[in-house]
């Protein structure tokens, strides 16, 4: 097996279809006589449909159809992709007589063109009865107001949820006495972080094409992270076997976590189902910010103690989420907020990490990079830098001493050895780049304005270990070229790049000659989808184990038109051989296995894990803060990352890129904001504010390689763990230049302005 792909910067297999604007997306190949379908929406937080006239809506010309809570084929589901029995509880109905929130769906309406469903939806006359909403998730819990009444709420998993209680999920986990360590110590630090709900704020906003095939089965087109779980929760939604149903997925124009929740699939579903004809729901940037799956917002609340000396023994974090009106991904983003953060640090003598996950009245939260670990690592990371400041001790020498290192045990992180861990050298690379000794803590610059540096640790995980499932199908063509069938999803990740660089490593043939196909629910192998930072370690690994298993079936067939014994030959990618004997082709292998042969040139294998080996990541920010504005921007930042062997060096830097870029919009612009009725105002890019190119200063990649035993050709993940560093560097490097902490995201120029002078 030759090296010649796998840790090269291979160009993307569709990047010349996607810069030259080819129609690859769901939009562009839907038909065109598709239904347009819209959703009305719920203008109160909270409250029950005790009218809803659709009859003047109807006779608009060019409409199809109107439906409503009456409407429902099926029973109660989740829209959370997650691998069945799903975690997040059955709390949703397509349409509902019970709304929860501003934006909420109400009815849809599908017609022959937009302007036919604008005025439909304008003419619908709904009657509520308003309940008083929970829109401060602090109050949610044990409230008399309760967000899922229903007698139907079901939760599958035994994750500590109650809807009589507002509880989506509830859990503890502990090891040792903490306060009894906490007591003892010399130097604690206590804190309370609170990060709002953020966009994804992908590209391209969700959308969805269905349609009935000659044979009746509904068909689904759709962009989404999670075809095969698409197909499940359209079972359930509209109450028909999982066999009536193909979910196709074409190229996604990103996603980021967002569409790993259902969040069109079952509006045109419905649709196409009651009409028999083709539909489509395109979501505008409006709807995509406020009826959607953000990220969860979380009050995380973290104890840290230690010696005068720096050694830290013990850390105890508490965790408060906001799942919003439904529960996808609740009872699951919440554990990584201290499953991803507490481990960072070895050697401690206790810890504890328990949590509530609440139902508020405001749009539910979902999937969204980092997924949890973003938030808990903001506030144990920034917990440390205080401690640092506390002790009068460089940061980096705290890690220094404190830091998990490679074959140590992890008792926070499920009692994982970290086999494969470059953290200290990752530490140890970032400080270099940044010039950290000469620039901690700040500078004063003169007029106002200070420079200074901050910096933070962060780790994630490879899949979810025993559960994440990746499936590939290799097979061999006529002429000898491969054909590598997937059920992942690439996601504007490269994904399917990579597996190709790994398949062709196997096999020992050109990356031109691995041919590889998108996601059909019919004829793909099972993959649980694209999340969980999964693709690479798991799915990878399940390519190294087919191509392996195809080479021996190449060698078996070579052997018999040679007429030789298996154990005799070899293959070198073009030709079965007997060393210095007789050769046969691949080509003329494949060709004649088509004629009289009986054992098949194509293998499927599968692959799980019973670990999820951590990707580990050092980040440091230097800032240019103005002490009369508040104003302050990133001057350079310095990533240094542990994703084991890098696959494909220019897709791990893009994707780190991306990851800063994300991280740093969640520090320092990107806000939520509700008015005291549950209206989202953040409802545009005018309001919601994400970095442009020119907001970034410098960013700066480099990798530690480290070699990871359970992982194709030694790799782990890097997709989540690259947005989780700049929300306490940053904080931190604000800290350095005013001497202020900021508990709370994102941190604005009228916030230092404010803490700088007094008027917080």
């Amino acid at each position: 097996m030759k090296n010649q792909f796998v840790n090269k910067p291979v160009r993307k297999k569709d990047a010349m279809a996607l810069v030259t604007g080819k129609p690859v997306y769901t939009d562009d190949i839907a038909p065109k006589d598709c239904l347009i379908c819209k959703v009305l929406r719920s203008p109160i937080a909270h409250g029950i449909i005790e009218e809803i006239n659709t009859a003047i809506a109807e006779k608009v010309p060019g409409v199809e159809c109107i439906l409503t809570y009456e409407d429902n084929p099926g029973g109660r589901f989740t829209m959370a992709g997650q691998t069945y029995p799903e975690p997040s509880p059955y709390d949703r109905l397509i349409l509902d007589k019970r709304v929860r929130y501003v934006g909420d769906a109400v009815a849809i309406v599908a017609g022959d063109d937009e302007k036919a469903v604008d005025k439909a939806l304008k003419l619908i006359k709904v009657k509520y009865r308003e309940i008083p909403a929970i829109l401060d998730f602090r109050t949610a819990k044990d409230n008399e107001i309760l967000v899922h009444p229903e007698e139907d709420w079901k939760s599958l998993c035994p994750v500590g949820a109650d809807n009589k209680r507002n509880l989506c999920a509830s859990a503890s986990d502990a090891l040792g006495n903490v306060d009894e360590i906490l007591a003892d110590c010399d130097f604690v630090v206590e804190g309370v972080y609170h990060t709002k709900a953020n966009q994804q704020a992908m590209m391209e906003t969700f959308r969805t094409y269905s349609y009935m095939d000659t044979f009746g089965r509904l068909n689904v087109v759709s962009s989404t992270q999670v075809p095969f779980h698409v197909r499940r929760i359209l079972s359930n939604a509209l109450g028909i076997p999982k066999s009536q149903i193909r979910v196709v997925k074409p190229r996604i124009g990103g996603g980021f976590g967002a569409k790993q929740t259902v969040v069109t699939e079952v509006y045109p579903a419905l649709v196409t189902m009651k009409t028999g004809k083709p539909a489509k729901i395109i979501y505008t940037r409006e709807e995509s910010q406020i009826a959607s799956s953000p990220r969860h917002e979380m009050e995380v609340t973290v104890k840290v103690g230690a010696n005068k000396d720096g050694k830290i023994r013990a850390i105890s974090v508490y965790t408060l989420s906001n799942t919003g009106a439904f529960g996808e991904h609740g009872p699951t983003t919440v554990g990584l907020s201290g499953h991803k953060s507490i481990p960072l640090y070895s050697g401690l003598e206790a810890y504890r990490f328990s949590y509530d996950v609440v139902y508020s009245n405001v749009c539910s939260a979902g999937a969204y990079r980092g997924y949890g670990a973003t938030q808990g690592i903001f506030a144990v990371e920034s917990a440390v830098n205080e401690l640092a400041a506390k002790l009068h001790m460089d940061p980096v020498k705290l890690r220094e001493m404190n830091m998990v290192r490679e074959g140590m045990i992890m008792p926070a992180y499920y009692g994982e050895t970290a086999n494969s861990c470059a953290l200290d050298r990752c530490l140890s690379r970032a400080k270099e780049m940044i010039k950290w000794d000469e620039k901690y803590p700040c500078k004063d610059m003169g007029n106002g304005k200070v420079r200074s540096v901050g910096v933070a640790m962060a780790m994630q995980g490879s899949g979810i270990s025993s559960c994440d499932v990746g499936s590939v199908t290799l097979k061999v063509n006529d002429d000898g070229f491969y054909s590598l069938m997937v059920g992942c999803t690439d996601m504007g990740t490269g994904c399917d790049t990579i597996l190709a660089q790994m398949a062709a490593d196997c096999l020992d043939c050109d990356l031109d000659k691995i041919v590889v196909s998108g996601v059909d629910t019919d004829v793909s192998p099972y993959d649980c989808g694209s999340y969980a930072s999964s693709t690479t370690y798991v799915t990878g690994m399940a390519v190294v184990k087919t191509a392996e298993k195809l080479r021996e079936k190449i060698c078996e067939n070579g052997a018999a038109l040679l007429q030789v014994e298996k154990e005799e030959v070899e293959f070198d990618g073009n030709r079965v051989f007997v060393p210095g004997g007789p050769e046969i082709s691949l080509k003329d292998i494949a060709n004649q296995a088509m004629c009289n042969n009986t054992n098949a040139l194509e293998v499927t294998e599968q692959h799980s894990s019973p670990v999820s080996p951590p990707p580990f990541m050092v980040g440091m920010v230097e800032i240019e803060l103005d002490k009369i504005t508040g104003q302050y921007e990133i001057l350079d930042y310095v990533a240094v990352v542990d994703c084991g062997t890098v696959i494909n060096p220019n897709l791990a830097r893009v994707q780190t890129e991306g990851g800063l870029v994300q991280g740093i919009g969640m520090a320092m612009y990107e806000d939520v904001i509700y008015n005291e009725k549950g209206k989202n105002y953040s409802s545009s890019f005018m309001q919601y504010k994400i970095p442009t190119r020119l907001d970034m200063g410098t960013l700066r990649v480099e990798f530690e390689s480290s070699y990871e035993p359970t992982g194709p050709f030694g790799a782990k993940s890097i997709g989540e763990i690259v947005i989780n560093t700049p929300n306490p560097a940053i904080a931190h490097a604000v800290f350095n230049a005013t001497g202020l902490w900021f508990k709370e995201l994102p941190i604005t120029p009228e916030k230092v302005w404010r803490g700088l002078h007094g008027k917080n």
